[in-house]
């Protein structure tokens, strides 16, 4: 049973279970409803403030398509009227000329007629004759000045027939250009929207993996700044001395009675206090800002010197030196140049320890059966052909493991720069999708018809014709 108490008249009331269950779910239920009416209302006006911003943008794209729209319009009408001017001039020039031959006929008749007025009879008829063949050329020549006005008349009619048909195709032809522009504007709008998403997901994938593979290589190629190297070494061997190296004994080498020492010197033994294994260490590592750099190939000598003089069977230069080279990128060997002798980064310092010593710790068996038959003065050859021949197993299996190592070092470069090459062809993709609306925009009539024979002549008839002095 649950008690309620009413906020309004403190009275106290008591429910069972389903009935407080049933109000805190009609409560819960309200404050869903009104929270998720809040959100909706937001997102309805961020809607239509959407709307709105969109609406504004497509009439002023309309507004500046119909300005260049009225523009070209206005052009037309210019090069029309042009025209209609310099058609009204040529037929005028051609009236004026008539009426002047006209005016001159009859100024030469008037002439005619004076000088027959004082003639004698004999010369009444020529005079009369040639008053009739006057009159009759007077006649032809108005004839032929009214067929003249109705050939003026007539060609007028016909070019204005075919400046306006010029004009009602061209704008045919821009009504269809400026439709297929707006089609193709809204389609590419579209498309360029739905890549620029598509990319803009891509390149963020992209880069979140390319930042994962640059860590994960980070950590395979740590560079133990602020550290010394061989404190390193040794506070990761004793990480795990306890547990992998109990009989196990590595410390520095403090013995130069021979000249020089290396850094530490790793020896393991069985059971029976049995030295199996013996490893001389080397840790080289410079600063990042060091003039003079050094080679790994500069302390291998020495190294293997020291080896041979304290008695250890392999030597390992574990160092930080030519972080660049491909050939030390993790476990290298280079018993080609000096026996048993290994070049290591430091996080595989464990790897290589681990590595010989689980190799030599076969060899037990067969040193205690060889130590036995040495002292029965046994041949020993079957014996030295077996360790000979696991040695041999163990070179296989580290090349084997130490090639699949290099693999996937050069596998995860490979991905990253694979991946940088994606990132780039997708920002190049951007740009030449931004190119191609910059060349859509550009785009005119006169461009679309450009090599059109019909087109190039209509436009050369819309031209104004230039003065002949013109340059």
């Amino acid at each position: 049973m649950n008690e309620i108490k009413c906020p309004h008249c403190g009275t106290v009331f008591t429910i069972d279970e389903a009935d407080y269950a049933s109000l805190v779910q009609q409560v819960r239920t309200a404050e869903f409803e009104k929270e998720l009416h809040a959100r909706l209302a937001e997102a309805e006006k961020a809607k239509k403030v959407e709307i709105k911003l969109a609406e504004t943008k497509v009439a002023q794209q309309a507004q500046e398509a119909a300005a260049q729209k009225d523009a070209e319009i206005q052009r037309l009408k210019n090069e029309i009227e042009g025209a209609s001017t310099a058609q009204a001039l040529a037929i005028a020039k051609a009236a004026q000329e008539a009426q002047k031959a006209l005016g001159d006929k009859d100024s030469q008749i008037e002439r005619l007629k004076a000088e027959l007025e004082g003639a004698d009879t004999a010369r009444a008829l020529a005079i009369e004759k040639v008053s009739k063949e006057a009159q009759k050329a007077a006649t032809d020549k108005d004839a032929e000045i009214q067929r003249l006005k109705a050939e003026l008349d007539k060609v007028g009619t016909a070019q204005e027939l075919a400046l306006t048909k010029a004009v009602s195709a061209m704008q045919n032809k821009l009504d269809q250009a400026e439709n297929k522009l707006a089609l193709q504007e809204a389609e590419q709008k579209v498309t360029e929207g739905a890549l620029k998403e598509s990319h803009s997901k891509e390149i963020a994938l992209k880069d979140e993996l390319i930042e994962r593979l640059k860590d994960l290589k980070a950590k395979l190629s740590v560079k133990l700044l602020g550290e010394d190297l061989e404190q390193h070494c040794e506070t990761e061997f004793n990480r795990v001395r306890a547990l992998a190296f109990p009989n196990a004994e590595f410390g520095k080498d403090n013995d130069s009675s021979g000249g020089t020492k290396g850094d530490y010197v790793f020896r393991d033994f069985n059971d029976d206090g049995v030295e199996y294994i013996s490893i001389m260490f080397e840790m080289k590592n410079e600063a990042d800002g060091s003039a003079n750099k050094k080679k790994n190939a500069d302390f291998l000598a020495k190294l293997d010197k020291d080896r041979r003089e304290k008695g250890c069977e392999y030597a390992v230069l574990v160092s930080m030196l030519e972080e660049d080279s491909e050939l030390y990128t993790g476990i290298t060997d280079v018993s080609h140049e000096y026996p048993k002798m290994f070049v290591v980064r430091p996080q595989f310092f464990l790897a290589i320890v681990a590595l010989l010593r689980n190799a030599a710790q076969g060899t037990i068996v067969v040193k205690a059966e060889l130590e036995q038959v040495k002292k029965q003065n046994i041949d020993i050859t079957n014996f030295e052909a077996e360790l000979d021949d696991f040695k041999s197993a163990f070179g296989r299996n580290y090349d084997l493991a130490k090639r699949k190592f290099d693999t996937a070092i050069k596998e995860i470069d490979t991905a990253i720069d694979r991946l940088q090459k994606v990132k780039e062809a997708l920002l190049g993709s951007e740009n030449n999708l931004r190119l191609a609306n910059d060349k859509a925009t550009a785009l005119t009539v006169k461009k679309l018809t450009r090599g059109n024979e019909t087109m190039k002549a209509k436009f050369a008839e819309l031209e104004p014709p230039q003065e002949s002095g013109a340059a």
